[in-house]
């Protein structure tokens, strides 16, 4: 009798515990077709834009039109370092750049980007 008095108890505190009907969150709306196209390449930008290196460029990109040699000063890292993450960007078509007399001024093209960095502390 002791034995069916506490699994009587037992599932009174598991039903107690177990999230009812009402409780569940209602389910999420399926996304459109328009969103999910779009997420691959939001995915792959936010990757590019991801690594410290890339986003030291970008914020100081997007603060002026730098040339390469204020960029490496800036970041702190070597030229070919610089050059190489510059590249990446250029390729994904976050950043372009242009010749100006005997230097080359890169400027953030990718509108997205370029609000995704203003809004970074």
């Amino acid at each position: 009798m002791a034995n069916i008095q506490k699994t009587m108890e037992k599932n009174k505190v598991d039903r107690a515990i177990r999230p009812t009907s009402r409780s569940v969150a209602p389910a999420l709306a399926p996304l459109r077709p328009s969103t999910a196209a779009a997420i691959p390449r939001i995915a792959r930008t936010l990757k590019v834009c991801g690594h410290p290196v890339r986003l030291k460029l970008l914020r100081a990109i997007e603060s002026s039109e730098p040339c390469v040699t204020d960029l490496w000063h800036c970041v702190g890292e070597p030229q070919p370092v610089v050059s190489q993450h510059l590249a990446v960007l250029k390729r994904e078509k976050i950043v372009a750049s242009r010749i100006q007399g005997n230097r080359r001024i890169y400027t953030v093209t990718d509108s997205w980007v370029r609000d995704l960095i203003s809004r970074l502390p």
